[in-house]
């Protein structure tokens, strides 16, 4: 039960062939008996959630209409404001902070009718793509509890692949959606800023950081898209297309469509030669469905300034009055950041959102002629799990704990929605995750070529060994 997909698992709760409860002590099972070996689920409360379980049954029993996700249990990134939920952004500040009420992908999920069983790791303040932090400690890689799971959404992707949970809700300013989708072998989707509105935030108008779905298969990534994503009148970016649209079958002809392959955007990062080889074993898949592959890049100038300054410019803007307060609590890298963004002037800012634009035309101007760019989601494979990031890929050495994910915070920076969708393993059984990148808005191409893509090899169905 705990490895159906979300469609099937929610459709038979609402044909009752299955209780919720029944789904719900099947999930809080597997947990118990694996969560201990990677630390994916922190601030259980099993007690809270059988109750919501039953409330789930007695509402069908009832008649009552219910929602797409009714009864499906879900732990939610522990950033995620949840009402009378320990959240504690994985810092010591924040240990006993429950808050009164959900923040918006929350209330979206719960009106949805998906039950609450607690929270899944993060880094500090989901800073990093290691998932590690002073209160919980670390979350282990789902195929290889000694290595890293990635983050910032670490917890959520392992407990996806370990099936904790059949939906995961997940944010990514750097690669927090797929970078740990890649390396547990799920799903993870980097929507379009405005997709999925956020509230409360400091900077309503920022599209660096987003919100978004991770799921076992892009299926299920494309159901939960359909209740988180759609207009908000409290997010000034919102977009106006309703979430419905894509609760939609993701079936598509491939045939004629143009698909770039770039393995590392013109030599803008280093990138393990496993991981690539991993992934130009697994391209043909789209040529075999008709679409032609072609070596191309988009011109990448000045996306790294961009994403570094306007992060740690957003990094200053929520954290500054923390670091005043609490700073000997603070992780040295997150306090480093925070810094840079204070150094930060007007001009400073004004060059980033400069820079800014004439990325997002040359982009613009670049899938005028390619559907899609594919690329390699992560650099390196995952890492000892003592490490805080790797200081070496490829012989070329990473100064600083953001530089070995720059294939996807580069992707960040251009606005473009993008998906980790599983493409194999490496002969040491961890996962590879092949980067689909589409034009502006286009989440649902995106959605469409990684379902093809999954259909058509089947790696995100090779389980962890849980043991």
């Amino acid at each position: 039960m705990v490895f159906r997909t979300a469609r099937d698992l929610a459709a038979a709760i609402r044909a009752r062939e299955v209780s919720a409860r029944e789904v719900m002590q099947a999930h809080l099972d597997q947990i118990e008996r694996f969560n201990p070996a990677v630390n994916a689920i922190v601030s259980l409360d099993a007690d809270r959630a059988l109750d919501a379980a039953d409330e789930a049954d007695r509402q069908l029993a009832a008649g009552r209409e219910v929602g797409v996700l009714h009864g499906l249990p879900m732990a939610h990134k522990d950033t995620h404001l949840t009402g009378g939920v320990l959240t504690t952004f994985g810092s010591p500040v924040h240990a006993d902070f429950v808050p009164e009420t959900d923040e918006l992908i929350i209330e979206r999920l719960h009106n949805a009718g998906a039950v609450t069983i607690g929270k899944t790791n993060v880094p500090e303040f989901a800073a990093g793509s290691h998932t590690f932090n002073p209160l919980f400690g670390a979350t282990g890689n789902a195929y290889d509890p000694t290595r890293s799971s990635g983050g910032s959404s670490g917890g959520a992707a392992v407990a996806l692949a370990c099936g904790f949970q059949p939906l995961a809700d997940g944010s990514d300013m750097g690669g927090s959606l797929r970078n740990p989708a890649a390396w547990n072998n799920v799903v993870g989707l980097r929507p379009s800023p405005g997709r999925v509105p956020t509230y409360p935030t400091k900077a309503g108008w920022a599209t660096m950081g987003v919100q978004g779905p991770m799921a076992r298969t892009v299926a299920d990534a494309a159901l939960m898209l359909s209740v988180i994503a759609g207009p908000d009148p409290r997010s000034p970016i919102a977009l106006e297309t309703s979430g419905s649209s894509f609760d939609t079958d993701l079936e598509r002809d491939l045939t004629g469509l143009r698909l770039a392959w770039s393995p590392d955007l013109g030599g803008q990062f280093a990138v393990e030669p496993e991981i690539l080889h991993v992934l130009e074993e697994a391209l043909p898949v789209f040529a075999d469905a008709g679409a032609v592959i072609e070596a191309a890049t988009p011109n990448m100038t000045g996306a790294d300034e961009v994403f570094r300054t306007l992060r740690a410019w957003q990094f200053q803007l929520t954290h500054a009055t923390l670091m005043r307060r609490y700073g000997d609590q603070v992780k040295a890298s997150l306090a480093d950041n925070i810094a840079q963004g204070q150094a930060l002037g007007g001009p400073d800012v004004g060059r980033a959102e400069v820079l800014h634009t004439a990325l997002f035309h040359r982009v613009r101007e670049f899938f005028d002629t390619y559907d899609a760019l594919l690329m390699p989601v992560t650099q390196v494979s995952p890492f000892p799990i003592e490490h805080e990031y790797p200081t070496e890929i490829a012989g070329v050495e990473q100064p600083d704990y953001l530089a070995w994910m720059r294939s996807a915070y580069l992707i960040s920076a251009t606005g473009s929605p993008a998906l980790s969708v599983p493409a194999g393993f490496t002969a040491a059984g961890l996962p590879v995750g092949l980067q689909i990148v589409g034009p502006h808005h286009a989440d649902l191409a995106v959605l469409q070529l990684g379902h093809a893509f999954e259909q058509a090899t089947g790696h995100g169905r090779r389980r962890p060994d849980l043991g």
